[in-house]
């Protein structure tokens, strides 16, 4: 994964920085593919990039980080410290390194620590957060992060079966309790069997939702107790790729047992609503009108979006999300006109307490013609 993004050597020559740690910033892993659970520092200036770790990540930085110079925080450190016992505050060191660099102003992205802004400010340090992305060229997948989440989808996907094996194995009990491996099948059992399958692969389960019956009315319940044969059951499985850190994603309706009609007619109107989304997509059209449409084709069917007995019922949620070193990143579908090499989710849903909800989910990468599927997981109400 050490791609030097295109953008940052030539034709851009603001002095940027990051304090964050990677593990959880994507704009740091962005930067520097390097994985690190703690803080550190990212500066770009003049093309070059410094990255300054503490001893006990230097070494391995240099193997693995991609970067042009590496410092130690530890040689800053003592000299903010001078002969004070106490060590120095994390923003104190900061302010000193980009003082003796002689950056006077910087680019940061939205989320940087007020504390740290507050510091470079009283040394003089102009700071900026942009107003938008902070890596423009996180938007556009390139050929090899399209293949890093295909990678990620073929993760999510063993997750998946994993699921549609053990239902499969499942039969009712009591009360038309699933049973399976001689206890009652739970969302959380369930989920537990998806995420080990998950981190078997080579995954980190994310939140993993198995949410059943009215449950999955709820677009964002993760599922707990019991699980019920002939009830919709929403699986919902977004693991993140332990080696690249991009995100899979992708949401399967299922049912063990026999369909109603009220049950199956949902489920094939949602089917047909998200083949509706993926025959629409394409570069320059705007997402809001995809997903009118949707919601437009649902009514006709007999699928309103309204409110109910007080709580939302219909589609009402967006249509789709960027999918990459988040699992929801920027763009919202239905807040843009779509790019090419964009990589979304398409996800309509529909959600009426007593029958159940029914969510499709499958990731595309938009192009000039259209888009192209990147998920192979097949659908299939009744298991």
């Amino acid at each position: 994964m050490k791609i030097r993004n295109p953008q940052s050597a030539i034709g851009n020559r603001k002095t940027r920085l990051i304090v964050a740690a990677s593990d959880t910033d994507p704009d740091m892993l962005y930067a520097t593919k390097f994985w690190a659970p703690d803080p550190f520092i990212f500066l770009e200036r003049n093309g070059k990039r410094t990255l300054v770790l503490s001893d006990l990540e230097i070494d391995r930085g240099r193997k693995q980080a991609d970067a042009d110079e590496f410092v130690m925080f530890s040689e800053f450190e003592r000299e903010v410290q001078g002969k004070s016992r106490k060590a120095p505050p994390y923003e104190k060191v900061l302010a000193h390194f980009l003082k003796k660099r002689g950056v006077r102003s910087t680019i940061v992205p939205a989320n940087f620590p007020l504390g740290y802004a507050q510091e470079l400010a009283a040394n003089k340090i102009r700071v900026r957060a942009t107003n938008g992305l902070f890596w423009p060229e996180r938007e556009a997948k390139s050929k090899k992060e399209v293949e890093m989440i295909g990678h990620a989808l073929r993760i999510t996907e063993t997750g998946m079966r994993r699921a549609i094996e053990i239902l499969k194995a499942s039969k009712p009990g009591v009360g038309k309790r699933l049973r399976w491996s001689g206890k009652t099948l739970t969302s959380e059992m369930l989920r537990a069997e998806i995420d080990s399958a998950i981190l078997r692969a080579g995954g980190i389960p994310n939140g993993t939702i198995v949410a059943g019956g009215d449950q999955s009315c709820d677009p964002h319940e993760r599922g707990f107790g019991p699980l019920y044969a002939n009830s919709l059951i929403i699986l919902d499985v977004f693991p993140r790729d332990a080696k690249t850190g991009y995100f899979g994603d992708m949401t399967r309706t299922v049912l063990r047992g026999h369909a109603s009609d009220a049950q199956r007619k949902l489920w094939e109107t949602v089917k047909a609503g998200q083949a509706l989304a993926l025959k629409k997509i394409k570069a320059g059209v705007y997402g809001m009108t995809i997903h009118k449409a949707i919601r437009h084709f649902f009514a006709k069917q007999g699928y309103p979006t309204e409110v109910r007995k007080g709580r939302r019922v219909g589609f009402f949620h967006g249509t789709g999300h960027g999918l990459g070193l988040e699992i929801h990143e920027y763009p919202r579908l239905q807040k843009v006109t779509l790019k090419d090499r964009q990589v979304l989710t398409v996800e309509p849903g529909l959600y009426y307490p007593g029958v159940g909800g029914v969510r499709q989910e499958d990731v595309v990468v938009v192009t000039k013609r259209g888009c192209k599927i990147l998920s192979r997981f097949p659908k299939q109400l009744e298991i």
